[in-house]
């Protein structure tokens, strides 16, 4: 009986070691629990975005898995997609220990990661004109947007716009193109040879010897031959956000609506103001207001001066080529006959102009509405016009000077209040203060015509010019010249005072165009 208890006792034993063993390799080797080491912290609990996901055997493993959760969400959508990720990790050293299987703590950090979404990203098409920029959620918008400036012109059915890489740029950038019907069938045929060999050949050479007939007014096929863009295009991809994005017709309401642009309108040979207004569409008073040259619709203009305009524009220019059929009135240019002994100033008129009549097929340019260039391909002049002739001058005619130097301005040309008894109240010269017996000069070259006493100019100057002008210098204190004289411009010919009909001491000055006074501060060079 002692043996028998003996034995189970060793039994029991053994199966006592059996089972701790079972348990210490269940430990090691099951792998939802951590072993415990005397190593720190082996298990974490994991929050992300403030929110607890599970728990891990390593701050290693939650990135892993935040990793792969963000690229879920990232394959979710085919937009871009912006969330914040705040990850910690919290560790604690444990003998015993579970820990989640991944794909439950990925799928819980997706759930945190979607609901903490904090913007979505669109693909998007930047189109750049010049310093104007428009965002359009797709190429095909960009395509039409382009297409719109096109029809706006008769581009329509005719033209079609594309966009393609530009191979000249170092980054993806796209630039715009426009492309005829017969471009595109023509790329399409490139590839098929409808003749070869001999029979090529021959074909070929015969249409370099065939004479060209001359076309009739009817055998032009009239209309737009060509269009291009007036201002470079670019395209560039970008993820934008959906409220950066513009409608499609609000983008072509922007790039196609004309908007006043500045523009200089250079005035030509018989130019007026009011021609100028009718040539620009632009009211007489506008134009008067944007340039501070002009006071009023009299103001003087010169050719060459320049005039700020406003003129419409869109966004995107177009330029178009349009082969274009019209009869008019025309005029032959004006034919000069030159005579060196005429100064330029001088022309006379030998023959009158009449104006002709033709039929006329051109090739005519316009950027946006605007003609700027002609090309007249075929003309048929029904009556011929008859040119101008005028003779004009060679000769650089004299200039004139200020006859003083300094001097204050007390006396426009022009009415005035009469200054004095027995003083006119038209000026017919201008006047300078200055003290007596200032240096008066010649304003021009000459030959004296009189000199000295002249009633109410008191002491008096007066000299011919080359030109047929005359000067006048009044109120003098005392003559230096003699009639008959030949005094050349700059030299002294009299000192200021104050005599004649005077006011004080001051030079009274005049120049006469075919005898008559105009005023001088209109010719002083």
């Amino acid at each position: 009986m002692k043996y028998i208890t003996s034995h189970y006792k060793k039994i029991n034993i053994r199966n006592l070691k059996v089972a701790v063993l079972a348990i210490i390799v269940s430990i090691f080797f099951l792998p939802s629990f951590v072993p415990f080491e005397k190593l720190g912290n082996n298990m974490f609990t994991v929050i992300l975005n403030s929110r607890e996901v599970g728990v891990v055997s390593s701050s290693e493993e939650a990135e892993e898995y935040l990793v792969a959760a963000r690229r879920k969400l990232a394959q979710s959508s085919e937009e871009l997609v912006l969330v914040e990720s705040e990850l910690e990790t919290v560790g604690s050293e444990v003998l015993w220990g579970k820990v989640d299987a991944p794909h439950v703590i990925m799928e819980a950090m997706a759930q945190v990661l979607e609901e903490d979404v904090k913007d979505t990203l669109y693909r998007a098409y930047v189109v750049k004109i010049n310093e104007y920029m428009v965002n359009l959620s797709s190429k095909g918008d960009v395509v039409m947007l382009l297409q719109a400036a096109l029809n706006k012109y008769g581009g329509e059915g005719m033209y079609q716009a594309e966009v393609h890489l530009d191979p000249s740029r170092e980054l993806s950038v796209l630039t715009a193109e426009i492309k005829s019907q017969e471009d595109a069938a023509q790329e399409a045929q490139e590839t098929v040879k409808l003749e070869a060999g001999i029979h090529a050949e021959l074909t070929e050479a015969f249409a370099e010897v065939e004479p060209i007939a001359e076309k009739d007014f009817e055998d032009y096929d009239l209309g737009i031959i060509s269009m291009e863009y007036g201002d470079d295009v670019e395209v560039v991809e970008a993820y934008l956000r959906e409220e950066d994005l513009t409608e499609l017709n609000t983008a072509i309401e922007e790039v196609t609506q004309d908007e006043e642009m500045s523009d200089v309108y250079e005035i030509v040979s018989g130019d007026t103001l009011s021609e100028i207004a009718i040539k620009t569409n632009i009211p007489m008073d506008k134009l008067i207001e944007m340039n501070d040259s002009l006071e009023d619709e009299n103001s003087m203009i010169r050719v060459g001066d320049e005039l700020v305009i406003t003129i419409p524009e869109p966004k995107l220019a177009v330029m178009r080529q349009e082969e274009m059929y019209y009869e008019e009135d025309y005029e032959e240019e004006v034919i000069y006959v030159d005579n060196d002994d005429w100064y330029t100033t001088e022309r006379k008129t030998l023959q009158e102009p009449s104006a002709g009549h033709r039929k006329v097929v051109a090739i005519v340019t316009f950027e946006n509405d605007k003609k700027i260039a002609q090309e007249i391909i075929k003309e048929e002049v029904t009556y011929k016009a008859v040119p101008k002739i005028v003779e004009r001058g060679t000769k650089i005619p004299p200039t004139y000077i200020k006859p003083i130097s300094g001097g204050r301005l007390t006396s426009g040309f022009g009415r005035r209040s009469r200054p004095t008894k027995g003083a006119s109240t038209y000026h017919k010269g201008i006047d300078w203060a200055t003290p007596t017996g200032t240096a008066v000069v010649a304003s021009c070259g000459g030959t004296v015509a009189k000199a000295g006493w002249g009633s109410g100019y008191g002491y008096v100057v007066y000299i011919n010019h080359p030109d047929g002008r005359q000067t006048r210098y009044g109120h003098l204190s005392k003559v230096l010249v003699s009639a008959g004289q030949t005094v050349s411009q700059g030299q002294r010919i009299a000192l200021s005072g104050n005599t004649g009909v005077s006011t004080g001491p001051h030079v009274h000055f005049e120049i006469l165009i075919n005898g008559s006074q105009v005023n001088p501060l209109q010719y002083l060079n």
